[in-house]
């Protein structure tokens, strides 16, 4: 089905391209009986990128064109993404896992504001870079208003801190203040950290402030060099003190396994003890009221835990130790509901930080993280064997989902910026409003979707490394991109016409970086207000650059 729906895009794009790349009308005579018409119409063209990709010159084509190429940026933005996901499956959190990961991370942003600002001539290089800052601006407040206010609404849940029964089923009735999400202080640190992005786009709003036109070309250099020193602070930050990786490394946890198991819970949120028992029939092979190490073995792969780098056989002591409390290495259809009970209690009551002592195989404080994964790379250094093929296929897999990726967002960077560009000239409208709303959503799409899949969990934990994923993703597209962003007008000598969306850029990082790290509870209307710093944002770039004339 989706191979047939690109193969039919390609065939509306051909069709496109035969009737509108060079679309002439000549001189015309129509003669009627009531009157005649003599249209006088001009010649226009338009010249396919690279000879062979489709262009147009009609206002709703163009659009079709800018859709088609979002469509395929975001299938490489997905691909960049599964790649390095996969990459830090294997490396795990560690040395190379904290740089590599964040670098692999940003790899779409980082090319298209390359190939935009190196292939643009000197007449177009400064729209191209007014359209990357928007690519950047856009990114960093869809992610914390749109993305966040989704995250927080689809989470929420009863604030109170009465504990949920498993027994019977109570209804919160609705409310704005009632209901909401609970984060870990973890997470306020994360905003944190995100807030200290912001000192680069202070530097750049100086010489606005002190109205100085001379101290432009220094404050873009001297904001250059304090974002690059920032990006290797945060990467070396985390290798001696991986709290931030090691929550990254959770985070996919939860998107692989903890997703799975909680299937055990039925529609209305309480356990489903008979597909317990069910499952633990099915697990038991051979029928002896017990499940074996070997038996447990089959669930754990199930449960689609062999992409990720952990022990196996770890694994399955882990889970034998939780689940066999008689202790006779195997577990009883008692033992088995039982532990599965505890697991899902442990998942609506992890909003209360007093119980991070109990059934939780699957996450782990910081410490624990660190030696369980230090003890996991040694263990496996002796067992080798069959796995290495493995995962040398995993790399190959890993590198290769990279390269298409990357592939795909050069091939594409260059159309997408000229249709943009196209479209806004056809529309009356500014470039940069078409890359501030537009282009994000193909670069954020996969990881809006994945964090706010991972929202539905409604739990603390799963909450709290969502968000912290969002603050950590707002972070990297600051640096990186203003890194990037900052390359390119220092070294093309382009003018700085940017003025107006870095101050918005920081003040929508600011107050939801400020708000978000002083609290660690957000109820629901804390949503609604996140929305409307979304149009917020786009009334007062208009009115900064429209109304005052600012560049």
């Amino acid at each position: 089905m989706k191979r047939a729906s690109i193969l039919l895009l390609f065939l509306l794009l051909s069709i496109i391209n035969s009737s509108s790349s060079r679309f002439i009308r000549e001189n015309l005579g129509i003669v009627s009986n009531v009157d005649e018409l003599k249209l006088f119409a001009s010649t226009v063209t338009c010249e396919p990128t690279y000879g062979f990709l489709p262009c147009t010159s009609v206002l709703w084509g163009q659009l079709f064109l800018i859709v088609v190429y979002e469509f395929f940026l975001s299938l490489g933005d997905k691909y960049v993404g599964a790649g390095s996901d996969l990459f830090f499956d294997m490396i795990g959190p560690g040395i190379f896992g904290a740089s590599l990961f964040h670098i692999l991370g940003s790899i779409p942003v980082t090319v298209f504001m390359l190939v935009s600002g190196l292939s643009a001539s000197t007449e177009t290089a400064e729209e191209q870079a007014v359209m990357s800052m928007g690519l950047l601006a856009g990114s960093a407040v869809m992610f914390l208003t749109l993305i966040w206010g989704t995250c927080v609404a689809i989470g929420s849940k009863n604030l109170s801190n009465t504990p949920p029964s498993l027994d019977t089923e109570t209804k919160t009735p609705f409310s704005f203040t009632g209901l909401g999400v609970s984060t870990d202080v973890e997470t306020s640190y994360t905003a944190r950290i995100m807030i200290l992005s912001m000192v680069p786009f202070i530097i750049l709003q100086l010489p606005k402030i002190l109205n100085s036109t001379t101290g432009t070309r220094v404050a873009i250099l001297v904001s250059l060099v304090v974002t690059v020193v920032f990006l290797f602070s945060y990467l070396f930050y985390q290798i001696f003190e991986p709290w931030i990786q090691n929550r990254r490394f959770e985070y996919l946890l939860q998107k692989y396994v903890k997703d799975k198991l909680l299937g055990l819970l039925s529609r209305n949120g309480h356990p489903n003890i008979t597909f317990m028992k069910e499952l633990f029939h099915e697990l038991d092979k051979d029928k002896n009221g017990y499940i074996s190490q070997a038996e447990l073995r089959g669930l754990i792969l199930g449960s689609q835990l062999k992409e990720i780098c952990l022990d196996r056989n770890t694994l399955v002591d882990t889970v034998i130790s939780a689940f066999d409390t008689s202790n006779d290495a195997q577990i009883g259809e008692a033992e088995f509901v039982k532990g599965l009970l505890k697991y899902v209690f442990d998942a609506h009551q992890s909003s209360s930080t007093q119980d991070q002592g109990h059934f939780k195989f699957f996450s782990s404080n910081v410490k624990n993280n660190v030696e369980e994964q230090q003890s996991l790379l040694a263990k496996r250094k002796g067992s080798r064997g069959q796995r290495v093929d493995k995962s040398w296929w995993n790399y190959l897999k890993a590198g290769f989902l990279l390269v298409l990726g990357t592939a795909i967002t050069v091939l594409l960077t260059q159309p997408l910026i000229k249709t943009v560009s196209e479209f806004a000239t056809s529309a009356n409208i500014s470039s940069f409003y078409v890359s501030y709303v537009v282009i994000p959503l193909a670069f954020n799409y996969r990881q809006a979707v994945a964090t706010i899949t991972t929202s539905t969990q409604k739990t603390k934990k799963a909450i709290s490394l969502t968000l912290s994923e969002i603050y950590g993703a707002v972070f990297m597209n600051n640096v990186m991109g203003l890194i990037m962003f900052l390359i390119l007008i220092y070294i093309r000598d382009l003018p700085w016409d940017v003025s107006a969306e870095v101050l918005v850029v920081l003040i929508i990082c600011l107050v939801m970086g400020v708000f978000t790290s002083a609290r660690t509870s957000f109820p629901l209307w804390t949503s609604l207000v996140a929305y409307l710093l979304y149009p917020i944002s786009l009334l007062l770039l208009y009115v900064l650059t429209t109304v005052l004339g600012w560049s």
